[in-house]
């Protein structure tokens, strides 16, 4: 099968069972994005937004349909293998930060290297780099607990560019910031997206950050309702 498309979700389905009921939390979708494109997942608690992402990021598999990143059907893929796509092109974004207490900025940044065959130097030149990325020059050995919101927030996006992936997942990444942070936050994943090709996904709930994103789907029940490309 011909697949140019970076991202290709052909007739996805994901059922959950709870108890006795059968939830279905993405319907039969299908959808293409392209290297380099920026799309932010909107829609309502429920909507199958969460679903979808950690479809999209390997987290889990769909109940039926295929999804092929790259050209690699990876629903078919065993755990080990979808780690190890989870860990080759994909970096991840949390609303919470997920950074480990009472360590640095660059420990943090260092983690998903830890599983290579690297050295501890060239571990720590790639962490630095990434740190710099996100202007955070000079606070590479504070630890966590000595840095803002929206730093630790920039430590986050540094870990998940430090393996040079090539898709990044941002979930509600701006949620436990102010508005100015928040702001910032986003014009560096539109810097990454612009100057260094990074496909982006973005989940938000707030239209006005989803304006940054060059398209936008909206979900609802498990389904599209809406597309939008700019």
């Amino acid at each position: 099968m011909e697949n140019n498309h970076f991202i290709q979700l052909e007739n996805v389905k994901k059922i959950y069972k709870v108890g006795e009921t059968q939830v279905n939390a993405l319907r039969d979708l299908s959808y293409n994005i392209n290297e380099g494109d920026f799309l932010a997942i909107m829609g309502p608690s429920g909507s199958g937004k969460s679903t979808l992402m950690n479809i999209v990021g390997c987290l889990d598999k769909p109940t039926e349909g295929k999804y092929f990143l790259e050209g690699e059907e990876v629903s078919t893929f065993d755990k080990n293998k979808l780690a190890r796509i989870r860990n080759k092109k994909i970096g991840f974004v949390f609303q919470t930060f997920n950074l480990l207490a009472r360590t640095t900025a660059i420990e943090n940044t260092e983690l998903p290297l830890l599983y290579s065959s690297m050295s501890k130097k060239k571990m720590r030149e790639l962490a630095s780099k990434s740190l710099s990325i996100v202007g955070l020059e000079g606070r590479e050995f504070h630890r966590t607990n000595q840095l803002s919101g929206g730093e630790q927030q920039r430590v986050a996006i540094a870990r998940a560019l430090v393996n040079n992936p090539s898709l990044i997942l941002a979930d509600e990444p701006t949620g436990n910031l102010d508005t100015k942070t928040g702001k910032e936050i986003m014009d560096i994943f539109k810097r990454l997206n612009q100057e260094k090709n990074i496909t982006i996904i973005l989940v938000t709930h707030e239209p006005e950050l989803a304006q940054i994103a060059s398209r936008r789907m909206h979900l609802r029940d498990g389904q599209i309702i809406k597309e939008e490309n700019i």
